[in-house]
């Protein structure tokens, strides 16, 4: 990788891991508050509250897409911070339940992922650009692992206000960091004459939506039964950021390997096949574990299998989408990464309820099984966008 590939991807995945750190010091602390606010013992409306976010991302990431494709990346992701600051700031001088959802509306409202990773694809060769989406990826996934631990003790000391506040206050150093750090991308390019909105519907497109949509289906699915599941194995919920840290943080030297062959070698294939199989047996598992230790080694292979997914599928949508609509095309791709997770959540307890949290992991193996089916199919990057013949990956 150059220098400036290096420099947009540490940049980058600053701006997300300080946007996403804001956002996840919320999640494990906002049911206990809520009773707090006028209105938040309905538990109805404290999901409401939470899950006001994404369905605001899912409305529009692909307006802010298609609006960097237009106007450029920068100055899209500067106003979409500066909305996700002012729905902190909102949320934080919140007394009822409602101004709180429509704080964290508004947060969702800045739904700038996909002009982030866009600007990432702008701003590195194809042979690297996976190896930039894993340190984006990983950064997320240390901002989720910080925020378990840190949350706690963060509500303790500076309460929901202040929490919300320095969400705020996060987004705006990210804002500083896009203008000090993150490398100047070349100007949008031309929409071809007569190019419509199916380059960004072509069937390689959609088959690496679906499997986002799967993917966060599947991690929110799980996680409606998996904390319950640890606490009857013997480790109290207060406890539970002792088995997740270290998964998550083992994971990130296990994912390497595979990425830097996926990248190094131009074999995307083999190693999603891979992962995607992984997914599947993890939750297989998942069906028969009871002791602390096998949920441990699932979990594991769980971060595995799910940071290298979340490196290489965005990777893959960047190199098939034409340049002039690699905003859009990552827009439509955020949006079904954000319906899995509403899905997932909602279908993962509507099961769980009327069948059991076996239940849960078997749809959950299905669907994994299903994909795995689907991505066996793949094509490579240049076939899709050339329309060549099939190459072996």
């Amino acid at each position: 990788m150059s220098p400036v590939e290096l420099r947009a991807g540490a940049s980058l995945a600053g701006v997300f891991g300080l946007r996403m750190l804001g956002l996840f010091l919320i999640l494990p602390v906002f049911a206990v508050h809520a009773p707090k606010l006028s209105g938040g013992d309905n538990l109805t409306l404290v999901g409401v509250a939470l899950g006001a976010y994404g369905l605001a991302q899912a409305i529009l990431q692909i307006p802010f897409g298609m609006a960097s494709d237009r106007w450029g990346r920068k100055p899209v992701i500067y106003v979409g911070l500066a909305i996700f600051a002012a729905g902190s700031l909102l949320a934080g001088a919140a007394n009822d339940i409602w101004t709180a959802i429509l704080g964290r509306a508004l947060q969702g409202a800045g739904a700038i992922s996909s002009v982030v990773v866009a600007l990432a694809a702008d701003l590195t060769r194809e042979e690297h650009r996976t190896k930039v989406m894993a340190m984006i990826g990983a950064m997320i996934g240390f901002a989720f692992a910080l925020s378990l631990v840190a949350a706690p003790a963060l509500y303790q000391w500076i309460g929901m206000a202040g929490l919300f506040f320095l969400t705020g206050a996060l987004c705006i150093a990210a804002m500083a960091l896009v203008k000090t750090l993150v490398p100047e991308a070349a100007p949008p390019a031309p929409r071809p004459h007569g190019a419509r909105r199916r380059e960004v519907l072509q069937p390689e497109l959609l088959r690496l939506n679906f499997g986002i949509f799967v993917l966060h289906i599947v991690q929110m699915a799980m996680f409606v039964v998996l904390p319950p599941l640890l606490v009857e194995a013997g480790l109290p919920l207060a406890g539970h950021w002792q088995l997740y840290l270290p998964a998550v943080l083992l994971s990130f030297a296990v994912m390497a390997p595979p990425i830097l062959y996926a990248d190094r070698r131009n074999r995307p294939k083999p190693v999603l096949l891979a992962a995607v199989a992984l997914l599947m047996l993890v939750e297989g598992c998942l069906m028969f574990t009871k002791s602390l230790f096998a949920y441990g080694a699932a979990l594991l292979a769980f971060f595995v299998a799910f940071n290298v997914l979340e490196a290489l599928l965005p990777s893959l949508v960047s190199r098939i989408a034409p340049p002039h609509a690699r905003g859009t095309a990552i827009g439509v791709y955020n949006t079904t990464q954000t319906l899995g997770l509403f899905f997932g959540g909602l279908a993962g307890g509507w099961v769980a309820k009327h069948y059991g949290a076996a239940a849960v992991f078997a749809g959950c193996a299905a669907l994994s099984a299903l994909w795995l089916a689907a991505a066996s199919a793949m094509r490579p990057p240049a076939a899709a966008v050339n329309g060549l013949s099939r190459a072996t990956l």
